[in-house]
């Protein structure tokens, strides 16, 4: 798919439809919407919540039987039962995760670092190019056959060239998604390394993304997935799979959205917006985190949490700001 010699490093090929474009502009409007509301930075107990979800399903994917409670109580330290294949490969995925912040996207070696977190003890060259011939097997029929491994290196290099342009990283991060299952570079991994990039590649840009786990809709239709990447080998271009993968990222920050129009108690909203160590706001901004209050609901709530000593009111009616305790100095 990328082509390359000692001079020559061509872009992988893709068109922008006009679907792209349509979802690009959604997913821009939401990405508006989520920064004005804070949601940018989830609650540490949302943060938890997406980081296992992201964790089940990208391995559920690939196989894994573990549920997202055994996830959890790995999380916790806790001990699971279950085959021991299945709990290393949520151990390394947990570790990998937490370090997501330290990699670099646009550094090979840092993917190859990651890969051999992913996939430490699970094959025998974690971290390490494959050095044989590799095609997946659907039945008895061969779906995919990658590129001979002699030319994963240049591949690679030239795909981490690619993510040095000023393509905009909506679009980068599932032209990387695509060709690296392309050139499959891995024995064993490439799945689950794919969806991790595209995660670090979109975060780098828009930090949300560390949060949220479109993984998760990816599993509920797996052979839709895998027949995109597919119908991507025939057409020789990425360009269905950037628009499967973007209409996921684009359902994926409306849950995040609506998440923040359920039914919670006062207590619950004060929790959860203290979260986001807000120095001082109005009543306006508590509402626009909370689209689905009223404004006398707003104001029982600021009552109540400078009735609990969590905030303290300054100045009158309009002029009315509110500061969290700790930050009225």
């Amino acid at each position: 798919m990328i082509l390359s010699n000692d001079t020559i490093t061509m872009k992988p090929p893709y068109d922008i439809t006009s679907l792209i474009l349509k979802l690009i502009s959604s997913i821009s409007e939401k990405l508006g919407e989520i920064n004005a509301n804070f949601l940018d930075k989830p609650s540490p107990t949302l943060r938890k919540q997406n980081k296992i979800r992201t964790i089940h399903s990208s391995l559920k994917i690939e196989g894994n039987t573990l549920s997202e409670e055994q996830i959890t109580a790995l999380l916790e330290n806790k001990r699971v039962l279950g085959p021991e294949k299945d709990i290393k490969e949520v151990l390394n995925a947990i570790k990998t995760y937490e370090l997501i912040k330290n990699y670099n996207s646009t550094k090979e070696s840092s993917f190859l670092d990651a890969h051999k977190n992913l996939m430490d003890d699970l094959i025998v060259d974690s971290g390490k190019y494959r050095k044989q011939g590799v095609g997946i097997v659907k039945g008895s029929k061969i779906e995919h056959l990658a590129p001979p491994y002699q030319n994963v290196p240049f591949l690679m290099k030239d795909l981490f060239e690619y993510l040095k342009s000023d393509e905009i990283e909506l679009i980068k991060s599932c032209v990387f998604h695509y060709e690296m299952e392309f050139i499959h570079p891995f024995i064993d991994g490439n799945g689950r390394m794919g969806r991790l990039w595209q995660t670090l590649i979109l975060m780098t840009k828009y930090p949300v993304f560390e949060y949220i786990p479109f993984e998760t809709l990816i599993s509920k239709d797996q052979d839709k997935y895998y027949k995109v990447l597919a119908d991507c080998d025939k057409a020789g271009k990425s360009t269905l799979l950037i628009e499967y993968m973007l209409d996921v990222i684009n359902k994926s920050l409306s849950e995040l959205l609506n998440f923040n129009n359920r039914n919670w108690n006062t207590e619950q909203r004060l929790n959860y917006f203290i979260s986001f160590d807000i120095k001082e706001f109005t009543r306006k901004v508590y509402m626009d985190t909370f689209k689905d209050i009223s404004s006398s609901t707003a104001s029982r709530d600021l009552k109540k949490g400078i009735e609990l000593n969590i905030f303290i009111r300054e100045g009158e009616k309009n002029k009315t700001i509110y500061k969290i305790n700790g930050h009225n100095n």
